[in-house]
């Protein structure tokens, strides 16, 4: 089994904080770190775990300084939390991709790599898009995942562009 990467300057702390606080307690934690210009990467509070939030920072100092003087924090616990502890608590959240058909697109991996297309279908259920190349002298569909391509001109800016000029 292939050894977790981990950077050594970021490291995870516990932030207790009173129970049903921690989303108000989290955005005081970022408003401070971003007011004091702290090394503070992440503020997680997992789902359906009450009276504690994670930070993940460069040193305890910096995630005890976020952490300083915010109401319903009641201080960072003693040792740092290992990543394996939380991940089952953590979840990928989707981000919503704005793609639609006849969209010009570049292709950004696969053998099929800087090549532009167009979508000519979009299945949101599997995340694929169907696509042509536009240098080919023959149209083939290709299929391929959404976040294997990225919109370099989108057909609602064109119609913009003919109505304004």
């Amino acid at each position: 089994m292939a050894e977790e990467t981990k950077r050594e300057d970021e490291v995870i702390f516990a932030l207790r904080t009173t129970a049903n606080r921690e989303d108000q307690v989290m955005d005081f934690v970022s408003s401070n770190a971003k007011r004091k210009g702290l090394d503070v990467y992440s503020i997680v509070r997992p789902h359906g775990m009450r009276g504690y939030i994670f930070i993940e920072a460069t040193s305890r100092a910096d995630a005890e300084q976020a952490a300083f003087n915010v109401p319903y924090a009641r201080g960072i616990l003693p040792k740092p939390i290992e990543y394996r502890e939380i991940e089952h608590m953590l979840e990928q959240v989707k981000k919503e991709v704005n793609m639609q058909k006849n969209d010009v697109v570049e292709i950004i991996s696969g053998p099929f790599k800087r090549e532009n297309a167009k979508i000519t279908r979009i299945d949101k259920q599997k995340e694929e898009v169907v696509v042509e190349l536009l240098e080919a002298a023959v149209p083939i569909p290709i299929t391929v995942k959404m976040d294997a391509v990225k919109v370099i001109r989108s057909e609602t800016e064109d119609i913009l562009y003919f109505l304004i000029k």
